[in-house]
């Protein structure tokens, strides 16, 4: 009985000593994570790590009530982005919708089997706010132009507002030297219509082979677009001369267009065949009372 009773308690002595050391190595780990002791600083939200992305540039934005940089030849107050392309086709036939009865019309296909002049222009984003191009007729006429933006109404101004200078020339610039300073004024109404107003002085519109005795022009334009559909607009645009040289009569043009991604296709009528400032000052309209108007088109790819 005294070896079973010592048997008994070292057995039983062993099998404390055994869970005394179990319990010291599992509780270890615990002990050295205890929330009670001193705690390393929180890790940093990966996600709040990250710088935040760049704010996209607002020029690159699509400006629904102004899907291009012109109306029908008059400029808009549409920013550039820096760095960036814009290219335009203008099209004007030389056949008089008015020319003949409707079957010569027809048989025309609306003034298509004509002749036509044509206008290539490109312009790029110099700095942010300025924009500079180049835009050449078929009849070699060839236009320079650098337009700077103060004010766009976006940023809480009543108008958008620029400023715009051109050198232009006859003759791949040889001849006929002549200037523009204009300014253009928008102003966009119920995310409907937007509409501009752009009185430009233009220096030497006369012809040499003039005898008026003015030399100069000043004009202003007017225009507007009125969106009909989310890419669907209608055009319009009229460049009355106010004061010196003004021949034949005012241009004035009018048109639907339609927006697809960075494309505008505008089918347009006019009076005229001008698309640059100085051909709406000295080259003027054909006489309302001969019919003459005549259909046209442009179209302009935006590379951003």
């Amino acid at each position: 009985m005294t070896c079973v009773t010592i048997f008994s308690i070292v057995t039983w002595r062993r099998c404390v000593l055994a869970g005394l050391i179990m319990c010291t190595v599992v509780s270890a780990p615990a002990l050295a994570q205890d929330p009670a002791g001193p705690q390393p600083p929180p890790s940093q939200d990966p996600a709040a790590a990250q710088p935040e992305p760049a704010q996209a540039d607002p020029d690159a934005r699509v400006d629904p009530l102004q899907p291009d940089f012109n109306l029908a030849a008059l400029p808009t107050t549409l920013r550039m982005p820096v760095h960036k392309f814009d290219f335009r086709v203008t099209h004007r036939f030389t056949r008089s919708l008015g020319r003949g009865d409707i079957g010569d019309l027809f048989a025309d296909f609306f003034g298509f089997d004509s002749g036509a002049q044509i206008g290539l222009e490109l312009r790029y984003g110099l700095v942010k706010g300025n924009q500079i191009g180049i835009h050449r007729t078929s009849d070699r006429t060839i236009q320079i132009f650098d337009q700077q933006n103060f004010w766009q109404q976006r940023d809480g101004h009543p108008l958008g507002l620029d400023a715009i200078v051109t050198l232009e020339g006859t003759n791949n610039m040889r001849d006929q030297l002549s200037s523009a300073l204009g300014v253009l004024a928008s102003r966009k109404v119920g995310g409907i219509v937007a509409l501009y107003a752009e009185p430009i002085y233009i220096v030497n519109t006369r012809p040499a082979t003039s005898n008026d005795p003015d030399n100069d022009t000043f004009m202003l334009g007017l225009g507007g677009r009125i969106r009909i559909r989310p890419v669907v607009y209608l055009v319009g645009e009229i460049t009355p001369r106010l004061w010196g040289y003004q021949p034949g009569e005012v241009q004035t043009s009018f048109g639907i267009e339609a927006r697809s991604g960075g494309h505008l296709f505008q089918i347009n009528i006019s009076n005229g065949f001008g698309t640059t400032l100085g051909q709406l000052a000295h080259n003027g309209g054909i006489d309302f009372a001969q019919h003459s108007w005549f259909i046209g088109f442009n179209i302009a790819r935006k590379f951003f």
